[in-house]
């Protein structure tokens, strides 16, 4: 059954999300390819920039603090994508749903202590190949006000 095109439009948000030094570092300690230790999250590869995880570092960087690695907006800003994929108004077959793909662009950097709050609505359905296509876009902002990252979001529902 088709996405009533009624949705397009409908928002779901805000969400608000703070980000923590520790859960920077972890993220990209597992993403860059750290080996876990002792309960430790690893030492970093040679490749991370240490302004994604190392105080001195980062303090003495153009940035002036830890900052964080850009795929790390997904933490928070994917919300109003699974809200919207999980309204039961919709009434999408959840069993047949995929994440298609997700597009970020970055207008400034992530820091600790920034408080995220995301918005997002529906902005297209349709069908192609006989599959439906739900895509969703999102923008989160700083405690300032500030736009940091803008997100599109596809679900595809095989059959």
């Amino acid at each position: 059954m088709a996405i009533d095109k009624r949705f397009i439009g409908r928002e779901y948000g805000p969400f608000t999300y703070t980000i923590g030094a520790e859960k920077l570092r972890e993220f990209t300690l597992a993403v860059g390819g750290a080996h876990p230790a002792a309960g430790t999250p690893g030492e970093p590869p040679a490749h991370v920039s240490p302004l994604l995880y190392d105080d001195q570092a980062a303090k003495a960087g153009p940035y002036g603090d830890l900052i964080a690695f850009p795929s790390f907006a997904v933490v928070f800003a994917i919300r109003p994508f699974a809200t919207a994929v999980a309204d039961p108004e919709l009434n999408l077959n959840l069993l047949m749903l995929v994440h298609g793909e997700q597009e970020l662009e970055f207008l400034d950097v992530m820091r600790p202590g920034d408080v995220m709050t995301t918005t997002g609505r529906i902005s297209d359905a349709y069908e192609k190949a006989g599959k439906q296509f739900l895509i969703a876009t999102t923008e989160s902002r700083n405690q300032r006000g500030d736009l940091v990252v803008k997100g599109t979001w596809t679900a595809v529902i095989r059959g």
